[in-house]
C-alpha cells in the first residue's frame, strides 16, 4: 500500500492480493486525484480497479464520498462492487451502531446476504478480527483479519496485511464483495495519512 513519504502527500494506494499459498493473483489500485486524497483523508471517494496477473481488469469498486460521523446515521459508508466492470454484483453498507463497526453485505439486488462485525477497539498490538456472520448473527461463516505485522512496520509504514477466511462453497460474487469489504475496513480504520 502506498503511503505518504518524505513529502507528506498521500499517494494512491496499491494492493497485492494473494492466495493462501502467498502467490499474487490480483493487483488493485486506487484511482482519484491529489486534492481528494490529501483533503478528504480516509473518507475520500475512490474508484479501484482490480486486475489479474495478465493486466486484465476483472472487477472494479466504487466508494462515494461520505462524511465521517459515527453519531449520524446519515453518513454511513458504502462500497459498490462491479464484475465485470460496470455490472454491479454487490454492496457493502455500514450499519449504524454507537460503539461497534458493523456492515451488511448485500447482493446485486441490494438484499442482505451476510453481516460483518468488528471489535469496539480496532487498535492495539495484535490481530484485529471482523467476524463474518449469517444475517441473524448466530453463526460465524468467516472473518476478515487485520494482521499484526510488528511494532516497527505498524508504526513507520502504511503497509497493512489482511486475511480473509470464508467457506470454499460460498458464492463467488459474495467472495468478491467480502474482498471489497476488506478495502472499506482498511480505509475506515487503518488508513494512515500524512
Amino acid at each position: 500500500m502506498a503511503t505518504p513519504a518524505l513529502t507528506g502527500f498521500e499517494t494512491n494506494n496499491k494492493f497485492q492480493i494473494k492466495n493462501s499459498l502467498g502467490q499474487q493473483i490480483f493487483f488493485a489500485a486506487e484511482e482519484n486525484d491529489c486534492c481528494t486524497r490529501n483533503f478528504c483523508g480516509n473518507m475520500r471517494p475512490f474508484d479501484m480497479k482490480i486486475v489479474n496477473t495478465f493486466g486484465q481488469e476483472i472487477m472494479s469498486l466504487y466508494r462515494p464520498l461520505r462524511c465521517a460521523g459515527c453519531c449520524c446515521p446519515c453518513c454511513l459508508q458504502e462500497i459498490e462492487v462491479m464484475a465485470p466492470p460496470g455490472q454491479p454484483i454487490g454492496y457493502v453498507i455500514q450499519t449504524w451502531h454507537p460503539c461497534l463497526p458493523k456492515f451488511t453485505v448485500q447482493n446485486e439486488k441490494r438484499e442482505p446476504v451476510l453481516k460483518i462485525g468488528g471489535p469496539c477497539c480496532v487498535c492495539g498490538c495484535g490481530d484485529v478480527d471482523f467476524q463474518v456472520t449469517n444475517l441473524d448473527e448466530s453463526e460465524t461463516v468467516g472473518k476478515i483479519t487485520k494482521q499484526w505485522t510488528g511494532l516497527l512496520k505498524e508504526a513507520f509504514t502504511g503497509a497493512d496485511n489482511f486475511g480473509i477466511q470464508f467457506p470454499l462453497d460460498l458464492d463467488v460474487k459474495v467472495k468478491a464483495v467480502l474482498l471489497a469489504a476488506t478495502f472499506l475496513i482498511d480505509f475506515l480504520f487503518f488508513e494512515k495519512s500524512g
